[in-house]
């Protein structure tokens, strides 16, 4: 269902994978989760799209971490690429982000917020890259499917992901509703679990985000069984360490025997 050039393992039936740093913080930390993840997902043969955000817009605080600077950051996507021969995915935030972007990386991200934004998805469209649209907390399954048609309508061979992320629940927590899934795959598009962003506890009064990670391997197990048909999980050597969102990412060595277990519920319900 999905199309992204060098995407690798297509052939097999396992889920395919969305994974990497919150933030870029620097080229060795890239490229060694780059080099962790695809010798993991090449055993297993798991579709693998490397993730990091060369910006964060979306902060809490006027002083936290948004990058490394945005060319810089870019850079080091495009140079995970060539090195291990993968595609990557990074957010964007503004319509004039598109193009410059996407000179780089192979797949744009919508963030959750934003996935109204009807002139963002229309200059993400306009790339010819493939759009990674997440749906808001405020929003159902079924209402994405209007993110889908603004950029079908502009591009009508753009490859469209919809990714699910939880729902407001209360000020201060998200939940998961599972129908979300279902009701996004009836628009012909694939469709994905954030598995770490769905576990955030965001408008903490300390300013900085909480999370509940140890529940990761719950929302990912669900998702796969439910339907699902890729994974999205932010992961880091060491999350505490993490400038942005350590506080609901995997850690990385925990990574491979997450997969392992999902892949063997994906064979079982196939």
């Amino acid at each position: 269902m999905i199309s992204i050039p060098k995407l690798k393992n297509t052939d097999s039936t396992n889920f395919f994978l969305m994974a990497g740093p919150c933030a870029i913080e620097g080229r060795d930390m890239a490229l060694r989760i780059a080099e962790h993840i695809v010798t993991v997902t090449d055993r297993l043969r798991i579709p693998y799209i490397f993730k990091g955000s060369y910006r964060k817009a979306n902060r809490t605080k006027i002083d936290s971490f948004t990058g490394i600077g945005d060319e810089k950051a870019l850079k080091i996507l495009q140079e995970v690429s060539q090195t291990f021969g993968i595609p990557t995915v990074t957010d964007i935030h503004e319509s004039h982000e598109a193009a410059f972007a996407a000179e780089y990386v192979d797949v744009l991200q919508i963030p959750a917020f934003l996935c109204r934004q009807t002139e963002l998805l229309a200059a993400a469209a306009r790339t010819g890259k493939a759009v990674n649209v997440k749906k808001g907390q405020f929003l159902s399954g079924a209402s994405m499917k209007f993110a889908a048609e603004k950029i079908n309508e502009v591009n009508p061979d753009a490859q469209v992901i919809l990714t699910d992320r939880g729902n407001s629940f209360g000020y201060g927590d998200l939940v998961v509703d599972y129908r979300n899934l279902p009701e996004m795959a009836a628009f012909g598009v694939p469709v994905v679990m954030d598995c770490t962003h769905s576990l955030q506890q965001p408008n903490q009064s300390s300013g900085v985000t909480g999370g509940k990670p140890k529940l990761i391997e719950t929302i990912a197990k669900a998702a796969i069984v439910v339907g699902a048909d890729g994974l999205f999980i932010e992961t880091h050597f060491n999350p505490a360490e993490a400038k942005s969102d350590g506080a609901n990412m995997l850690p990385l060595d925990q990574l491979e025997g997450l997969l392992e277990r999902l892949v063997r519920v994906r064979e079982a319900i196939l």
